[in-house]
């Protein structure tokens, strides 16, 4: 039987992962996926409480957690347009996308 703490210490897991790889990536799409895996770790969290917490909804369906979940989801899918964007534009400029070899003041 999975209980609430399982599926924190999966989201706790999966978002030191992600924060290890935005620490220690030097490229800049590895710290972008490393920043959509603290997103997932998160979205995990959202989906077990709102499973795992006791409380009366209308016709006893639990859909908050889901619901801000697929809010998330849109918010990280249009922060990776974003983000793809501006690393293709910098690499246009500079031809790399390690993150020591960008310093927006040499532009």
């Amino acid at each position: 039987m999975l209980t609430l703490n399982h599926f924190l210490i999966l989201s706790a897991g999966l978002f030191a992962i992600g924060l290890y790889g935005v620490l220690t990536r030097r490229n800049v799409l590895g710290i972008l996926m490393s920043i959509e895996l603290m997103f997932n770790a998160a979205n995990i969290n959202l989906v077990a409480f709102d499973r795992f917490l006791p409380r009366e909804t209308l016709r006893g369906l639990h859909l908050h957690g889901q619901v801000f979940t697929l809010f998330v989801i849109a918010i990280v899918a249009a922060e990776a347009v974003v983000g793809l964007a501006l690393i293709l534009s910098i690499y246009r400029n500079l031809r790399s996308v390690f993150v020591e070899k960008m310093n927006i003041l040499k532009w």
